[in-house]
């Protein structure tokens, strides 16, 4: 009995967009700390419906998701940074949050590489 490989073209032009988001993701991370990257989230949006039934679904929704968090928690460091806490709380939790979201980014583009779906 032999096994045969059957790809979809639709599922791997959408495995190409979810690759490019995910590094437009990380590179308005990287360059703006996240601030431009709403230019991918709505990318995301648009594109998210298209691949339904696929993994890159959950892909898209994993940016999604981390858009957001990330986007929480710089407004509650920013909040930190200008109250009487002041930079002794905001500085190590903005540290924290850029490895938090680094470590989303790079999970995400493994996993889409090894055809793994996000949680």
């Amino acid at each position: 009995m032999t096994q045969e490989l059957i790809l979809d073209g639709k599922v791997e032009d959408a495995k190409n967009t979810a690759r490019i988001l995910y590094a437009l993701h990380g590179a308005t991370f990287f360059f703006s700390l996240g601030t431009l990257s709403i230019i991918p989230l709505i990318i995301n949006y648009v594109k998210q419906p298209e691949s339904e039934g696929t993994l890159v679904y959950s892909h898209h929704s994993w940016m999604i998701r981390s858009f957001w968090w990330y986007l929480v928690w710089m407004v509650i460091g920013v909040f930190f940074a200008v109250t009487v806490v002041g930079l002794v709380v905001a500085i190590p939790l903005f540290g924290i949050i850029w490895v938090w979201k680094a470590y989303r980014l790079i999970r995400g583009f493994i996993d889409l590489n090894n055809n793994r779906a996000m949680p």
